[in-house]
């Protein structure tokens, strides 16, 4: 199922199942890129892939979301899969996201401020780095 996708590839680049993005690695993180609408159906595909990625001890995971026109409860679950799964093994999660209809589902679902939330990729690939 997630054939191409190993958590020790330092060279990464591995298509999402179907239209759902990419995950690659850059400037040391590793970032899952999320396209069109993550859904039920959406975040039971990519979800085994999300996993492999926030497996590896001390990683840096960014979710950008810059490209999802919609976003529903199924990948706010998603998400909160990903920051739990990323804390236990000692690793950062930031989100990328400023559409404000996601935001909105962030809000309702209680975790605005859970995620490290920022507008754009080069934000998130640089924050941390003092």
């Amino acid at each position: 199922m997630t054939e191409g996708l190993t958590s020790r590839s330092s060279d990464l680049h591995a298509p999402l199942p179907g239209p759902y993005g990419q995950v690659y690695r850059c400037r040391e993180r590793t970032v899952v890129e999320l396209h069109g609408e993550i859904d039920i159906a959406a975040a039971t595909l990519i979800g085994a892939y999300v996993d492999v990625v926030t497996a590896v001890r001390a990683e840096e995971v960014v979710i950008d979301l810059t490209q999802v026109e919609f976003f529903d409860c199924s990948g706010l679950a998603l998400l909160c899969r990903a920051a739990r799964r990323t804390a236990e093994v000692g690793g950062r999660l930031w989100v990328v996201c400023d559409r404000h209809s996601i935001l909105r589902v962030f809000r309702a679902g209680g975790v605005l401020g859970v995620f490290r939330t920022l507008p754009t990729l080069d934000e998130a690939l640089a924050a941390g780095r003092d």
